[in-house]
């Protein structure tokens, strides 16, 4: 907080009024006396006196305003500096004087009038042109105000204010050199001048010279321990620095010294925003609002708050009452677009974003936030444009990088993406959501080994897991092998989602004599399929808003002995949680098909197909636990039509499909499928993805077959289903479905066995790769398990020479699937429990013997 240095004049000497008596003089004399002493009752009572006898005397009337001013009267002090004016209207500093009072109370405009007459009257009134320069500044006119200012320079050099004025000036135009040249001025000329010292602190942080911010912020400090500003001020630099407990000492010292200004309260929540303790965040921005109920600001950072907990509509409402206030406030149509983008409100999300950068059109971050909201309706060449746009305006900023990656990847374009999200990382290395999303994107690439991706992996957790292992663990699980286990499920996919699709058997099957479940949901928009899980928990708990530190501790307390992670490196993931070690026992199973890379977990749910033993082990930091009947469960949608007749008994031609995401349908997949359709010039192919509404990546697909040898009319793209039931009904134009690599499919691949179509897998190197492997064999399906690329063509060669096979396996498939280990929800339960007694058991085992 700048303050802004005001001179207010009063006569030295003589009267200004002809005439007055010698007993006025005198009494005049010690009232100004009594007055430059700051003993203002006494003063006033002076000039009062004056007047009870001189009525006319213009100099009393005018220091009686002063008085005024001083205290806070502006009315009065403006009634009675005007009545000086009518009384002598030739002397400057009256009117200078009256503009001060006028500033006060917000009467810019006639303020600026005073200072003008009073510099009519008198050019050379240095205090004039620096109070003009003030008003000047308050309206807004930066350049104008600077001249003011230069030219009290020019007449007063040595007045320490003026120079300090025109820092700020400097500082707000951003001219942040000229600026720390002003206050440094200012501070020679006055070192004790500990605004000043507050001020250049100012210029340093927004130069980023924090350290020397926060030096300058301690002299000021030192000199005026009771400058609430530069205690806020240094709470900012040391916020910046990342120092936030001691920027919070900091904010609440200033607190002490001024409890009513708002914008202390405002920054005190943004830090406890930053630190995650959303609560005291929703206080202070609360109290900001008690104390300045229009401050749009505080209501937008409220807003922000309240979304960060999961309380979309609080903070919408939040947003809004923002945008009531200050409807020209960009930020907050841009965080109005973010609570409604969770809410799933893409269109009108764009629309806010586009006010946005309609009112700031240099605002990056609502230019990526509007890409990222075109990306999730599938508008993927109007999000690289807007990701681009956020990038020429601030081309430092690593989120920026990352959601340009997240285009890049709908698109296909890995070796983009990776490079995107490689860049996010040099310039914030310790950007944990950008490097697990560059994890995530490896696995897509074809070119990769596994042990570049291990690599990866421990080089994410040493980057952003180490530092939050505790160094000394001690659990107080009672430490029975045979009591009922308490079971922990971390995810945000608990909802419709594939994750959630083989969960839910897992839940269903579980023996609750032998679990505990307690699930930990980071779910910004539950739905149905929440409900229904939250159904099958004995304990649930929405993580959405809990720090870290706070879930972790909150595990804790809950006494969990196997805490199980089922998003990996995938979005929303809370590996953080499972850095701190909340948990004796610690799990990754399911939703990512690779290392975590953390040695905080312990294991990972697989089976033999996937990881075979000896070859997997060694690219896995965690132990490999694997199910004798597979890592998954699949129930399969109930209330779904029964499979259709494939297509190719009516039409002239097979018709092979994918619905995979098009990130997977790599470069090699791309390879086998031309091959394929070269062997069979009269086949189809369908391919189906959300990206695929996009017109380039549309475009690029089919040159990328039409490189191959592949006819664009032989290939048919479809972008998007509006139901689950529609999705799984456009099985019923599909004959044979492709599985692709190195990156398989696992929900698509059970959703097509399930509406009867038959699915062809090439085993791969890894597990990623060796999902559909593992689906088929534990569906009892192993001859559509291609050993290589050959294999591939050759297994779907056969297939599609065999219309009346293909026929059957729709009737038959489904109920094949129903009796088979794969949709055994019982069984599988009994298998991961069994699992669970051998960690538990190990566990009790190790910390035994320690």
């Amino acid at each position: 907080m700048n303050r802004k240095q005001r001179r207010v004049e009063k006569k030295r000497g003589g009267p200004l009024t002809q005439g007055a008596s010698p007993g006025a003089q005198m009494m005049f004399n010690e009232a100004l006396r009594h007055h430059q002493a700051g003993r203002l009752n006494e003063a006033e009572r002076f000039y009062r006196q004056i007047l009870a006898v001189e009525p006319r005397h213009g100099d009393s009337l005018h220091l009686l305003g002063v008085i005024a001013y001083q205290m806070g009267r502006h009315d009065v002090a403006v009634d009675l500096v005007n009545r000086a004016i009518t009384i002598n209207a030739k002397e400057p500093v009256y009117h200078s004087n009256l503009g001060n009072a006028l500033r006060e109370q917000g009467k810019l405009d006639e303020a600026v009038v005073c200072y003008r007459e009073a510099l009519v009257l008198n050019p050379s009134y240095a205090e004039a042109h620096s109070n003009l320069g003030n008003a000047l500044k308050d309206l807004g006119n930066l350049d104008e105000a600077a001249v003011c200012y230069r030219r009290a320079v020019l007449l007063k050099p040595g007045i320490a204010e003026i120079h300090n004025n025109l820092g700020t000036v400097f500082k707000d135009q951003g001219k942040l050199d000229e600026a720390v040249s002003c206050y440094r001025q200012a501070v020679v000329l006055k070192p004790d001048y500990a605004e000043a010292h507050s001020n250049l602190g100012n210029a340093f942080r927004d130069q980023g010279k924090l350290d020397e911010a926060i030096a300058a912020f301690g002299q000021a400090i030192v000199l005026k321990p009771t400058l609430a500003e530069a205690h806020t001020n240094l709470g900012n630099a040391l916020r910046d620095l990342g120092n936030l407990d001691e920027a919070v000492v900091s904010y609440r010292r200033a607190l002490r010294l001024k409890p009513g200004i708002a914008e202390i309260h405002n920054n005190l929540g943004t830090l406890f925003k930053d630190q995650g303790n959303l609560d005291e965040a929703v206080n202070c921005y609360q109290q900001t609002l008690v104390l300045k109920p229009n401050y749009a600001e505080a209501n937008s950072n409220l807003g922000n708050a309240l979304r960060d907990q999961g309380k979309l509509d609080e903070a919408i409402a939040a947003f809004r009452q923002a945008l009531v206030l200050n409807p020209t406030l960009a930020e907050a149509h841009t965080n109005l677009g973010n609570a409604l983008r969770d809410r799933g409100k893409l269109d009108e999300a764009i629309l806010c974003y586009q006010q946005a950068v309609v009112l700031n059109p240099n605002f990056a971050e609502a230019h990526s936030n509007l890409g990222n909201a075109l990306n999730d309706q599938g508008k993927l060449d109007e999000a690289e444009i807007c990701s681009h746009r956020a990038l020429l305006l601030k081309p430092g900023i690593a989120e920026i990088h990352s959601n340009l990656g997240n285009v890049f990847k709908d698109q296909g374009k890995l070796d983009e993406a990776v490079a995107a999200y490689r860049q996010a990382l040099v310039l914030k290395p310790d950007y944990a959501d950008s490097h697990s999303n560059l994890l995530f994107c490896l696995n897509y690439v074809d070119d990769i080994s596994n042990e570049e991706i291990y690599k990866e992996s421990v080089c994410w957790n040493e980057r952003h897991a180490l530092r939050y292992r505790p160094s000394n663990v001690a659990y107080n699980n009672e430490r029975r092998s045979d009591r009922r286990l308490r079971i922990g499920y971390v995810s945000p996919d608990l909802r419709t989602h594939s994750v959630a699709y083989f969960l839910e058997p897992l839940l269903q099957g579980h023996d609750r004599q032998a679990v505990e479940i307690f699930c930990y949901a980071d779910v910004v928009q539950p739905d149905s399929v929440t409900t229904r899980l939250q159904g099958l928990a004995d304990h649930w708990l929405m993580t959405i808003g809990l720090s870290d530190d706070k879930l972790a501790a909150r595990i804790r307390t809950d006494g969990i002995d196997i805490l199980i992670d089922l998003a990996g490196h995938t979005a929303h993931n809370r590996l953080g949680v499972f850095a701190r070690e909340p948990a004796p026992v610690q799990v990754t199973w399911l939703g990512y098909p690779n290392t975590t890379g953390l040695d905080a977990i312990d294991y990972r749910l697989v089976d033999a197909v996937t990881d075979p033993v000896g070859e997997a082990d060694a690219c896995a930091s965690e132990t490999l636990l694997r199910l004798p009947s597979g890592f998954l469960c699949y129930g399969g949608p109930e209330g779904m039509p029964e499979p259709a007749d494939p297509p190719c008994l009516t039409a002239a031609t097979v018709t092979f499909g994918s619905f995979n995401n098009p990130a997977k349908v790599s470069p090699s997949t791309l390879d086998v499928w031309a091959k394929l359709l070269t062997r069979l010039p009269e086949a189809r192919l369908l391919l189906k993805g959300k990206s695929f509404a996009n017109a380039t990546t549309r475009a690029l697909f089919i040159a990328r077959l039409g490189e191959r040898g592949v006819a664009p009319e032989r290939v048919e793209l479809v972008a998007w289903a509006p139901s689950n039931i529609a999705h799984l009904a456009l099985y019923e134009r599909v004959d044979i479905a492709l599985d692709p690599f190195p990156y398989n499919g696992t929900t698509t691949t059970c959703e097509a066995l399930w509406m009867g179509v038959p699915v062809i897998t090439l085993r791969g190197d890894r597990h990623a790769g060796r999902v559909g492997a593992s689906l088929l064999s534990h569906g009892g399906l192993t001859d559509w398990i291609a050993g290589s690329v050959e294999d591939y063509v050759e297994i779907a060669v056969a297939l599609a020479g065999n219309p009346s096979h293909l026929r059957d396996l729709r009737r038959s498939l489904r109920p094949h699937l129903k009796a088979s280990p794969l949709c055994d929800s019982k069984a599988f339960a009994g298998q991961i429990e069994a699992a669970f007694r051998t960690m538990w058991q190990q566990w009790l085992d190790s910390s035994a013997s320690h």
